[in-house]
């Protein structure tokens, strides 16, 4: 076939040209002042995207490695969350809680619609000793497309006073939707390189 080869799927998306360009420059020193410097402007630059004033720590890892990063540096086996079904990966990410010992209580949802915030704000009002630690939502479901407001998730969090994480995952909406993490006071964003 003549041309270059796009794939056509949600995801990995497609490397930008010049993005493939800086890639082929040769190697810098990890440990050199180029480095350095080249970290501190994409560690400082990156909180844009965000839209947060906070730092942005970046692992080497796939979206499903960021689930796991945000996991177990805020929670600890035998906690217990709230997450919603959206699609196919809101339901990874509650059984990979399940991995780590989290009790995670995944709402029933429509495939077809993003978070219904009545039904999480019906439930931590229902949990009146605060044993829910975090509430976890996909922000865009790779798998249908449906995407979830979260400042009414957040605002729904606020009326019944539930003092809750919230953890956000944005691996196909960062960079190509609307994402204010400080604005709509998200705990916890995680996001992968792959997709948006």
């Amino acid at each position: 076939a003549p041309g270059r080869h796009f794939l056509q799927i949600p995801g990995p998306t497609n490397c930008p040209l010049p993005v493939l360009a800086a890639i082929a420059q040769p190697t810098i020193d990890h440990r050199g002042p180029e480095f350095q410097a080249l970290s501190k402007e994409v560690l400082a630059s990156i909180r844009t995207i965000f839209k947060t004033k906070g730092p942005v720590l970046i692992y080497p890892t796939s979206g499903t490695g960021a689930w796991e990063a945000a996991i177990v540096n805020t929670l600890s086996p035998g906690d217990r969350v709230l997450m919603y079904e959206t699609g196919w990966f809101a339901t990874l990410w509650s059984r990979l809680a399940k991995r780590y010992g989290i009790e995670a209580e995944l709402l029933p949802g429509d495939w077809r619609a993003g978070v219904d915030a009545s039904k999480i704000e019906a439930r931590l009002a229902a949990d009146k000793d605060a044993t829910i630690k975090a509430v976890c939502i996909v922000h865009n479901e790779t798998s249908t497309g449906a995407a979830s407001n979260v400042p009414a998730v957040r605002a729904a969090m606020d009326r019944v006073g539930h003092p809750a994480l919230l953890m956000v995952d944005t691996v196909s909406s960062l960079a190509s939707m609307d994402y204010r993490h400080d604005e709509w006071l998200v705990d916890v964003t995680i996001c992968g390189s792959q997709k948006g």
